[in-house]
């Protein structure tokens, strides 16, 4: 059976995009132009009721919240393709341990600046200088932690690769977009990080994609 991802081509369907092909999984993509609407069509609601991009079909079993997804497809197919859960129940919590505070430290830092930054350009919409520098001084601190914690290991929960790096990757991208990457360049520990997994096959191959794409 061939999952189907709604989304757009950018943004948090790209995280659970880098899941798929992690773990080997066939999928195909269908194409959600939020900037028309379409995420508020009725069909696309009776998937997703809150109109909220991506949304998984995997044969009658839909799923939504691109972080509850990744979590689903590295449990269902742990043995297949790369692990990102680690081995043991202590490499485990790790990993949730570390794919928590992305969601609630880092992304909602990084989340502003997109929204201040490229939102307000795509729309023509002026930014608030304020929100900006509060926004890239919280994600300062939260890069200081980082820094510390990857002085220490290659990856955030151990040394392999697992989902709470891989959650990381398509909203650190728009950083340079931003002119902002001097907040991962700064920092010796977690630029040798980014690079690491920026330059993983599955995000180069994710990372300039246009959809509909198939694997």
């Amino acid at each position: 059976m061939v999952v189907k991802l709604y989304g757009p081509d950018f943004a948090s369907a790209k995280r659970v995009l880098v899941c798929l092909i992690e773990k080997e999984v066939i999928f195909e993509t269908v194409p959600i132009d939020i900037f028309k609407g379409q995420n508020n069509d009725p069909d696309f609601l009776n998937l997703q009721p809150f109109g909220v991009v991506p949304v998984i079909q995997d044969g009658d079993y839909t799923l939504f919240e691109s972080r509850a997804i990744i979590r689903y497809y590295a449990k269902k197919y742990k043995s297949q393709g790369t692990d990102l859960l680690g081995k043991s129940i202590e490499e485990r919590g790790a990993v949730e341990q570390w794919l928590e505070v992305e969601a609630q430290n880092y992304h909602p830092a990084i989340y502003s600046l997109v929204i201040e930054i490229l939102l307000a350009r795509k729309k023509g919409t002026p930014s608030d200088a304020k929100a900006i520098e509060e926004s890239e001084k919280k994600l300062g601190k939260v890069l200081d932690i980082y820094e510390e914690r990857l002085s220490k290991s290659k990856y955030l929960a151990g040394d392999f690769f697992s989902l709470a790096d891989l959650s990381h990757l398509p909203f650190t991208k728009y950083l340079a977009d931003m002119g902002k990457m001097y907040l991962i360049e700064e920092r010796k520990h977690v630029m040798a990080w980014w690079d690491d997994i920026s330059n993983r096959p599955s995000w180069k191959k994710v990372s300039d994609s246009r959809w509909p794409l198939v694997e």
